[in-house]
């Protein structure tokens, strides 16, 4: 009990130690100071007379305890703010944690979704490259080659068509712009094939803040082909060939 009663002392402001103690210095004083005068009464004393007298004896109290309730709240208000900065720094780390939790959470969203438009990207690639240089166009590349690469396309090679593309020699058939737009059906191919890695590359960017998975994607064989159906498309302006790398 003692300990405790202790503790509870201790644990008060000592300010508020200091204020009690002038105050019963001051009082005990006061009191000595009256049993040792002239043995006046007060009773007769005049009212007024002895509200002033009250009024200067305890004055110098109610400014030692304005004085001290003025540090108190002064180190209250401290105390409120440094309260409220350390709030502010958890906030901040638990706003930072799930700012950071639903970007992994987006990005393995993203990787989930790319697997599929890579393969799709590998049909559109397969369908063009039968169009550029299957048998409508002299079978440059015999059918049992093309359906080698579709079955190497089954197993999950989605790329196989897109650097077929890379390693030709454009020139021996008639450039860029004639295999990726020489036809209809060709430029149908293409387009298709740019607006679906466009896409990509678009939910790319919302769940990267530095760019990293889309400046790979460009660097893979479906984004270097991609690059250039940009550059030898006929109806893209040349200012804006490159348009999808600054953005």
């Amino acid at each position: 009990m003692l300990q405790k009663l202790l503790e509870k002392i201790v644990a008060i402001d000592w300010r508020i130690l200091f204020g009690i103690s002038i105050t019963l210095i001051w009082i005990t004083a006061g009191t000595v100071f009256l049993m040792s005068g002239d043995g006046t009464d007060f009773s007769q004393v005049p009212m007024q007379d002895l509200g002033g007298f009250l009024e200067g004896a305890f004055a110098p109290l109610a400014f030692l305890w304005l004085v001290i309730g003025m540090f108190i709240q002064q180190k209250e208000l401290a105390d409120n703010t440094e309260v409220l900065r350390r709030t502010s720094i958890q906030s901040e780390k638990q706003t930072q944690a799930i700012a950071a939790t639903e970007l992994n959470a987006r990005q393995e969203t993203f990787f989930k979704i790319a697997d599929n438009v890579k393969r799709q990207l590998g049909t559109i690639g397969g369908m063009l490259f039968v169009s550029s240089m299957g048998a409508s166009e002299g079978s440059r590349v015999d059918s049992d080659t093309i359906s080698q690469y579709w079955s190497t396309l089954a197993t999950g090679d989605s790329e196989i068509f897109s650097r077929q593309f890379l390693a030709l020699e454009p020139s021996e058939h008639g450039g860029y712009e004639a295999l990726f737009y020489g036809t209809e059906i060709r430029k149908r191919h293409s387009d298709h094939f740019c607006h679906t890695f466009d896409r990509l590359l678009k939910l790319a960017k919302n769940c990267d803040t530095e760019n990293i998975i889309s400046d790979s994607l460009v660097q893979t064989g479906h984004g270097i082909l991609y690059g250039l159906m940009l550059r030898t498309n006929p109806d893209v302006e040349v200012e804006n060939e490159l348009s999808w790398l600054r953005n």
